[in-house]
Order: C-alpha cells, then sequence, then structure tokens
C-alpha cells in the first residue's frame, strides 16, 4: 500500500482587523508549524492561509492573541462583495 501524500490545503477566515492587526496577525502565524503562505485581504478583513496546519490550531492561535477569527463562509463572502462595491446596481430615474 502506498503511503498517502499530503496535499497543502487552503484554509481561508474572516479576521476582525486594523492596519496595525496585520502585523500581529503575521507574527502569531508564523509561529504555527504547517503554514507555507499567508495572504492578508485587509479591506475585506479575508486571509487565506496555505500549508499542512491544522485548521482549528490556526484559529485558536489567533485567538490567543486576542484576534477575532472565524471561517470564511458564503455569507461573508455576499457581505465582502457588498462592502467593496463590487455589486453594480440598475438605477432608473421616474420622470
Amino acid at each position: 500500500m502506498l503511503p498517502s501524500l499530503l496535499v497543502p490545503q487552503t484554509i481561508e477566515l474572516k479576521v476582525d482587523m486594523v492596519a496595525l492587526h496585520e502585523k500581529r496577525l503575521r507574527k502569531c502565524l508564523s509561529k504555527v508549524k504547517g503554514i507555507e503562505r499567508v495572504e492578508v485581504e485587509a479591506s475585506i478583513e479575508k486571509v487565506a492561509i496555505t500549508g499542512y496546519a491544522n485548521r482549528n490550531k490556526v484559529v485558536k492561535a489567533l485567538r490567543r492573541v486576542g484576534l477575532r477569527a472565524e471561517f470564511w463562509s458564503a455569507h461573508n463572502e455576499i457581505l465582502s462583495t457588498y462592502a467593496t462595491g463590487s455589486v453594480m446596481f440598475n438605477t432608473y430615474s421616474f420622470f
């Protein structure tokens, strides 16, 4: 039987932060084993983490340093679309 190959996974999180929190976030995640890459989209408060780390340990580490973190969901995707203004509305004028 062949040993199973580990494939890096991407964990998407919603992290409440301001500009100053990104440095703290990156420092915290640098201490978690198995993380290969961290991408931060501060405008929509989204953090994408790629690697072999356990997703629950990642969230726990962020909460330990005082950052509110939760797993990214479809609901967050909809809210971020409205927040960035990338949704276009039809405007109608009457009269």
